[in-house]
């Protein structure tokens, strides 16, 4: 009787707050108050704006890895990608210079460009995990070389530059507002919204999950494994894709490093929210938080100047160590 006593208001609490799928918004929330704490102009309207255009970028692509991660893959290739995709972008816009101007047109042409590049190199990543049977680290780790490899290439070891005249015709992709909200803000909630219909409310998603969970059931259960998993890395592909382009016109140009560390980054957006590293279980409702998060731990350092900026690298590997530490201490209470 005393011991009931006792573990009912505990269970009673643990229902009331679900630190596992609360957690991430409540830290979010404490780094607010954190932030406002040590410089009142963090809730300024010009850093939120900032804060959550910045935070687009990799909210974008980590709204893809949740996909790949839930069923049970990883890709390291993203950051590369994403320079390859913008520096053929460039490529080809200023090529067109001369026959369709420096109008609109061009614009979306290398746009298009810049999705069905983002489409191939997801289904290359998936093509060899699933039918190369190669493990998805081992293949990204490749692809990504490759994708570096091939824009400093491109490149010629400098920068690709684009034309001046385009720019200022790209320039609002990033820079313009729809009722006061940034263009790549938009971008970020149409993708997420996407993002969470197909993961929770699609046999998309379910299969996903499941796949995740046991890929060997997952056969049994007469789930064609190989084509959802390329699909996760398509969508991947996809949301790299999109990024790149709202991403091409902040600074007109792309080189090697473009894109540097995207990767860890979109895959601690990802561990942060709450989707489990091995697969089986994502929320991409936790992705968007956990991107948030990120943008808002690095911004925290800009303003305070607690940690060098060049450390950010080591915040973000940190973090992704702490995450991946819980989620196997709960796993094993469960």
């Amino acid at each position: 009787m005393p011991e009931t006593s006792v573990e009912a208001p505990n269970a009673e609490l643990k229902r009331k707050i679900d630190l596992k799928l609360y957690g991430p918004a409540i830290a979010l929330v404490l780094l607010c108050l954190i932030g406002f704490s040590l410089n009142s102009a963090f809730l300024s309207e010009g850093n939120i704006t900032n804060l959550l255009t910045r935070s687009a970028f990799i909210g974008i692509i980590a709204v893809g890895a949740t996909f790949v991660i839930t069923s049970g893959g990883i890709d390291l290739s993203v950051g590369s990608m994403a320079a390859v995709i913008a520096g053929v972008m460039i490529i080809l816009m200023n090529a067109l210079v001369d026959t369709l101007g420096t109008g609109s047109l061009t614009v979306i042409v290398g746009a298009v460009c810049a999705i069905l590049l983002g489409l191939g190199a997801g289904f290359a990543n998936g093509f060899l995990t699933t039918k190369g049977k190669i493990e998805a680290f081992i293949v990204t780790l490749g692809t990504m070389g490759i994708f570096r490899s091939l824009v400093t290439y491109f490149a010629d070891g400098g920068t690709l530059s684009l034309n001046f005249d385009i720019r200022n015709t790209y320039r609002p992709v990033y820079y313009d507002t729809i009722l006061w909200v940034p263009i790549p803000v938009w971008v970020f909630i149409f993708v997420a919204a996407g993002g969470w219909f197909l993961m929770n409310r699609t046999t998309f998603g379910r299969y996903c999950t499941a796949i995740g969970s046991n890929e060997n059931v997952a056969q049994y259960s007469a789930i064609n494994v190989d084509r959802i998993k390329t699909w996760t890395y398509m969508i991947q592909g996809v949301c790299v894709a999109l990024a790149t382009v709202i991403y091409v016109p902040r600074l007109g140009s792309a080189s090697s490093s473009t894109g540097v560390l995207w990767e860890l980054e979109a895959i601690a957006a990802v561990i942060i929210g709450g989707t489990v590293l091995k697969g089986g279980y994502g929320r991409i409702g936790g992705t968007i938080i956990g991107a948030l998060i990120l943008t808002t731990i690095g911004n925290i350092l800009n303003f305070t100047d607690l940690i060098s900026n060049y450390l950010n690298g080591t915040m973000q590997g940190l973090i992704i160590i702490v995450a991946v530490w819980l989620q196997r201490g709960g796993a094993a209470k469960d």
